[in-house]
């Protein structure tokens, strides 16, 4: 494996951090409106986003990413594989991180619900200052587990022709015949993306812990 191997298969981290990134924020952001859904006053609401999330959920990424690009990147709109990814993982995360947050709320004691009320909190900073820092605190190590299986399953892109580190090592171990070391440094370079990921889920949890006992 030549030094010009190495630079192809590198080429494909920025790829792969494309795709994690992006779908994962996807995922954070979008993953709110869900949870609230999820949590409506209204049965039927709350019965179709269940149906919603288990469906989702319940279904192979790589089944998904092929009904974005193949299915309604063919027969209805224009999508590059980038962003069907994207779109297809960020889908996904949504609905995953719904259920983190639900799983933050459900671990808040509902003595924290009624010390909020004692203080005669209105619903804005009830949520804001009393249930969001505890429910991300709870939420911050499932989130991070999350992300690096992401990252890793971001490699599903590869089969629709995104050039993360999956298809670049794939490509190399085809032009030189040589598997084990090219998919051993493939390896490397998901095991060095996802070491921020935990050193940063480490670092946030203990400062919320910190600001929460304050």
């Amino acid at each position: 494996m030549t030094w010009n191997d190495v630079t192809t298969i590198i080429s494909g981290v920025p790829w792969t951090l494309g795709v994690t990134g992006a779908a994962l924020l996807f995922g954070i952001i979008f993953g709110f409106p869900l949870l609230m859904l999820r949590q409506s006053r209204f049965s039927a609401l709350r019965g179709l986003m269940l149906v919603l999330i288990a469906l989702v959920r319940g279904v192979p990424p790589i089944v998904w990413l092929f009904i974005i690009f193949f299915g309604i990147g063919t027969d209805l709109i224009q999508i590059n594989p980038f962003s069907a990814a994207v779109i297809t993982f960020g889908f996904i995360a949504a609905t995953n991180m719904a259920e983190i947050y639900r799983g933050g709320l459900l671990a808040i004691h509902h003595g924290q619900y009624e010390a909020a009320e004692s203080l005669n909190f209105n619903r804005w900073y009830k949520f804001w200052d009393v249930i969001f820092p505890q429910m991300t605190r709870v939420a911050i190590p499932s989130t991070a587990t999350y992300a690096i299986g992401l990252l890793k399953d971001s490699a599903i892109a590869s089969t629709i022709g995104v050039r993360e580190l999956a298809y670049q090592g794939r490509y190399v171990t085809e032009a030189t015949f040589h598997g084990l070391p090219v998919l051993a440094l493939v390896g490397a370079f998901y095991i060095l993306a996802s070491l921020p990921i935990a050193v940063i889920a480490r670092r946030t949890d203990a400062k919320l812990r910190r600001s929460v006992a304050r």
